[in-house]
């Protein structure tokens, strides 16, 4: 049997991509570190994916002082066929509520 962590899912519904873009929509200030341990991967992760999310045009981010400031552009379409219907603020909708 594994020494896994008792609170810690195995697998979960969203990627780590939607988790970050769920943070980043909730707090647009967040810091790397902060979404990190909320989403449970490294400072590493966190930021290779927002690379990914900006390259794709779901984040930008300005510059204000010492950190980063992101916008979601939630208008745009979710990107798996299933869902490519729906848009980034559905999900944020639905996950909000």
């Amino acid at each position: 049997m594994s020494a896994r962590k008792i609170n810690t899912p195995s697998w979960t519904f969203l990627t780590n991509h939607g988790h970050v873009l769920l943070c980043l929509a909730k707090n647009p200030s967040e810091r790397i570190r902060d979404i990190a341990l909320e989403v449970g991967i490294t400072e590493r992760a966190v930021q290779r994916i927002i690379v990914e999310l900006e390259a794709d045009r779901y984040l930008d981010h300005i510059r204000e002082g010492r950190r980063n400031v992101y916008k979601v552009f939630s208008r745009k379409p979710l990107r798996h066929g299933i869902e490519k219907h729906r848009q980034v603020h559905d999900l944020i909708q639905l996950i909000n509520k």
